[in-house]
């Protein structure tokens, strides 16, 4: 499952973009993967693990709303059916 989340851009600034999304490992495991920064310009990646799907899908649904709060808008979702 991915997730494209975006900011509208302030003044001269790129607008920011959050993309979230699911991989699965090789141990039956899920890690949820967040870049974000400026559009065109640099970005940073974090990774977070976890033991099976329910609370991988649990963590982005609770990071999708904390964007969503900050301004983001939901503009792009790929996969597995959008999260409640």
């Amino acid at each position: 499952m991915r997730l494209l989340l975006q900011q509208r851009a302030d003044g001269d600034e790129a607008p920011r973009f959050v993309q979230l999304f699911l991989q699965p490992d090789l141990l039956g495991g899920y890690t949820l993967v967040r870049e974000s920064g400026h559009i065109g310009g640099r970005s940073s990646v974090r990774r977070e693990q976890f033991l099976d799907q329910d609370s991988a899908m649990a963590a982005l649904e609770r990071v999708r709303d904390q964007q969503i709060k900050r301004g983001f808008q939901l503009m792009f979702t790929q996969g597995a059916p959008a999260p409640r």
